[in-house]
């Protein structure tokens, strides 16, 4: 039956409901005859999701020293991270070391999650997520790109892209997040299938398009929102071919100053359209937002052929799981980054694998209970090996400890992920300050260590035309440009002016880092409100105000008309 708890962490009320208590129960696992029920969550769904996310830091980047080689590398752990033993990839994933040689026996005199931080801080761990790249060296969370630069979870063969998060074959582009199959383009956010795209928000197969929201099939479009296959429109307006190109050239996109008037237009464009409850496509039976082709998704985010999973994020090819993030996997509850395999309980980092509970960094495994760093590895408890039957007996002895200390079921604390929480994708998600992070008992970095500078700095042209003359383009390329949010100092790569150059874009006067935090914060926030549909027009089937009802990201202050899913269909143009 329901129930409603109180979190532990948040203190706000939060519900339990049937389905839940069923799947936790399907979960449970079995070791020497006896079944260990999971018990019911005591932290609400959203501080759950934030302990995970601390576990995993995608855009902080650093160079320090491998403590194999001594080589220079760039690490998610700053030099100042001593504690733990940081590998090069190519040295993590050689074969000439075994994470079997830091294990030890499980102490039942002491905590679970104590000594489990011993073993976190005796194993390497691999200093950045990049592999089967070329010229991506300064990339995390990359696989088999090329030349891509300052950019995180790009995969599947983007190539020359920069300064990109989210980033799934994606080319010649710049400042995207949450983009996939998508070519040419430049800040943009949650586009697919596009190309030649620029200061642009959730777009599908469209091309030449700038400062719009919300288009399928469109070209050649300017500051419009709402359009299907629509060709040769400003603000929504029908132009023949020949007006639309006389129109255009009264803009001015390679200005810099041009352009923030624009981007200024933009904003007021996206909050003053109408908009659809949630972006669930060919999916039955969801709730959330950005999904495709799912089925029993309930309060998912980002979810591509999503089957009987609740309360996650960023996850495609799941089945019947629930808190987690990552792909290809089924029967996976509250862990991170875990995919390609099943039975995945309370962990981090682990892919190809099945059976495995509190394991972090393991690959190619069965049944590990415990572990860290491992690889084709099986019946392992605390990084040390046992046969089948002294792992079944020792891993029930184990969760009987853990039931006794109150830590079974939960999943790792914040006071031991490697992380500072602040370097952490879950300072994006959820802000808090230093107090409340570190009296929830995680870390915080104060050093900064970005790039110092004393000297003068250079003020870049306000239109681009200024840099086809090459000796403009060395003293660009040569100098240091100071943020004007931040203050901090940046500098243009040379392939950075190149696009801008071949796109007519602006020189940028804002670090990347700032870049991205404006392009994340397009995006609403993964959080539902029950309301209803604020339709008045005639003709949609209702008199006066619509009456249907819906769970939306879009919070009742903002500023947008929020739509069902019927009466968009019959709005948009």
């Amino acid at each position: 039956m329901a129930e409603t708890k109180n979190c532990k962490q948040c203190q706000k009320q939060f519900t339990i409901e049937d389905d839940d208590l069923e799947f936790y129960k399907k979960i449970s696992p079995t070791f020497d005859g006896k079944t260990f029920e999971i018990p019911v969550p005591t932290l609400c769904p959203t501080c759950r999701e934030m302990n995970r996310l601390a576990w995993r830091n995608e855009i902080s980047i650093y160079k320090r020293k491998s403590d194999k080689s001594s080589k220079e590398m760039i690490s998610v752990y700053p030099a100042d991270r001593k504690d733990y033993t940081i590998y090069r990839s190519d040295e993590w994933w050689a074969d000439d070391w075994d994470a079997l040689d830091f294990g030890f026996e499980f102490d039942f005199t002491k905590s679970f999650f104590g000594q489990y931080n011993q073993l976190l801080i005796k194993v390497p761990r691999v200093g950045l997520f990049n592999s089967q790249t070329e010229d991506s060296e300064y990339s995390n969370f990359a696989i088999g790109c090329k030349n891509c630069y300052m950019s995180s979870v790009i995969y599947y063969d983007s190539e020359n892209t920069h300064y990109s998060y989210v980033a799934f074959t994606v080319r010649d582009s710049i400042d995207t997040s949450f983009c996939n199959n998508t070519d040419h383009s430049y800040a943009c956010t949650t586009l697919n299938d596009c190309n030649r795209c620029f200061y642009s928000y959730r777009l599908t197969n469209c091309s030449d398009c700038w400062f719009s929201i919300d288009l399928i099939g469109c070209r050649d479009c300017l500051f419009c929102s709402n359009l299907r296959h629509k060709q040769f429109c400003i603000q929504n307006k029908q132009l023949t071919k020949e007006e639309f190109q006389a129109e255009l050239k009264k803009y001015d996109f390679g200005s810099y100053k041009k352009v923030q008037e624009y981007i200024n237009k933009f904003n007021d464009l996206r909050g003053n359209t109408f908009v659809k409850y949630a972006n669930i496509i060919k999916s039955e039976d969801s709730t959330g937002d950005d999904l495709i082709e799912c089925k029993n998704a309930k309060k998912f985010f980002n979810g591509t052929r999503i089957e009987n999973c609740k309360y996650s994020f960023r996850g495609i090819d799941y089945k019947d799981s629930q808190d987690f993030m990552g792909g290809n996997a089924e029967r996976v509850y509250n862990s991170q980054n875990t995919g390609w395999g099943s039975d995945y309980l309370f962990c981090s980092n682990a892919h190809r694998s099945n059976n495995l509970i509190y394991c972090e960094s393991c690959y190619d495994s069965h049944d590990l209970f415990g572990c860290v760093g491992l690889r084709k590895k099986e019946f392992c408890v605390f990084n040390k090996q046992y046969t089948r039957e002294e792992y079944e007996k020792l891993v029930a002895k184990i969760i009987e400890h853990m039931q006794k200390t109150g830590e079974w079921g939960e999943f790792f604390p914040l006071s031991i992920s490697p992380h500072a929480y602040n370097e952490t994708i879950a300072s994006n998600y959820f802000q808090h300050d230093k107090k409340e992070i570190l009296e929830l008992g995680g870390k915080w970095q104060d050093n900064d260590f970005a790039l110092e500078y004393e000297g003068v700095f250079y003020e870049p042209a306000d239109d681009i035309i200024e840099y086809k003359d090459e000796g403009k383009q060395g003293e660009l390329l040569s100098g240091i440009l100071k943020c004007e949010v931040s203050g901090k100092p940046f500098k243009i790569m040379p392939q950075e002016l190149a696009f801008y150059l071949e796109h007519g874009l602006p020189i940028p006067r804002k670090h990347f880092n700032v870049r991205f935090k404006e392009r994340f914060e397009m995006r609403n926030p993964r959080k539902l409100y029950h309301r209803q549909c604020m339709c008045e027009e005639t003709g949609h089937g209702h008199d006066g105000k619509c009456p249907n009802e819906f769970e939306t990201t879009y919070a009742p202050d903002r500023p947008e008309k929020v739509y069902c899913e019927k009466c968009y269909r019959q709005s948009v143009i």
